[in-house]
């Protein structure tokens, strides 16, 4: 239940959500000329801040940037990549598919070919009531890495998690079995705050190692550009700073509910 909480009550803080919420609402109150027009407003100003450019950047910053890419060690005893970069070899499509966090597959894929660690951990199962296939995030990320050219003898597979909580749990089990002391934790930028500190609660001390980064230095500083002619594209709301708002938005929340369980 826990799970299916998580992902339908966000829906309504989440900028469409909401303003789906607030219309309803001002639907209901129409006759209430006061109060539904109250509504319009709050919907106007809903979609404004959440689908400009300025918000999302400034949102998507503040967690991106928090562990900013460091050095690696030159040796590390185990990569561990978590799942959500995949899309299952459902028909039409001919095999696993990526999608926008595909990023974070090349990263690991990359470390490995650099010789940083010798086995990579792939850390992904699907969630019970949106499972369309047979198999988990875990195989599909494996088929994807040997397309990458990494063996499958140096790929251990954690398919039983449905959320960040269970991949910590699950993974640093397997990690403290196989002994592992350093070990790098790769996922997207956005979501590395709070993967970093749920491994961290379950004893496991990982270098972040963030991939599928959206904003950088020179999309920030061109940002704050003086041309007016970008300044007001920037402040119209449009679809793809509404989707960076929105998910950035669950990590927040994520991160809130989790300290909330105690999970950080």
């Amino acid at each position: 239940m826990f799970t299916f909480l998580s992902k339908f009550l966000p829906l309504f803080v989440y900028p469409l959500g909401l303003a789906t919420l607030l219309l309803l609402l001002t639907l209901i109150l129409w006759k209430k000329r006061k109060l539904a027009l109250a509504g319009v407003w709050l919907t106007v100003i809903v979609l404004f801040v959440g689908g400009n450019k300025y918000i999302a950047y400034s949102l998507a910053r503040s967690l991106e940037w928090k562990y900013l890419p460091a050095n690696i060690p030159v040796q590390a005893d185990m990569i561990v990549v978590l799942g959500g970069a995949t899309e299952p070899a459902l028909s039409p499509r001919p095999e696993v598919e990526l999608n926008s966090a595909a990023d974070r597959l090349f990263h690991a894929a990359s470390l490995y070919k650099q010789g940083v660690a010798p086995t990579l951990l792939l850390s992904g199962g699907d969630i019970d009531f949106l499972a369309l296939g047979d198999t988990s995030p875990a195989t599909d990320m494996e088929s994807v890495m040997e397309i990458l050219g990494v063996p499958q003898s140096a790929m251990l597979l954690q398919g039983k998690s449905q959320n960040t909580y269970e991949d910590a749990l699950y993974s640093c089990a397997m990690i403290k079995e196989a002994g592992a002391k350093t070990v790098i934790l790769v996922t997207s930028a956005t979501h590395m705050p709070r993967a970093v500190a749920v491994f961290a609660k379950q004893g496991c001390e990982v270098i972040p190692s963030p991939a599928d980064f959206t904003i950088t230095e020179a999309a920030w500083n061109n940002l704050w550009s003086s041309d007016w002619q970008e300044l007001l594209i920037n402040l119209v709301p449009n679809y793809s700073s509404l989707s960076l708002t929105t998910k950035c938005l669950k990590e927040y929340i994520g991160y809130w509910v989790y300290q909330l369980k105690g999970w950080i």
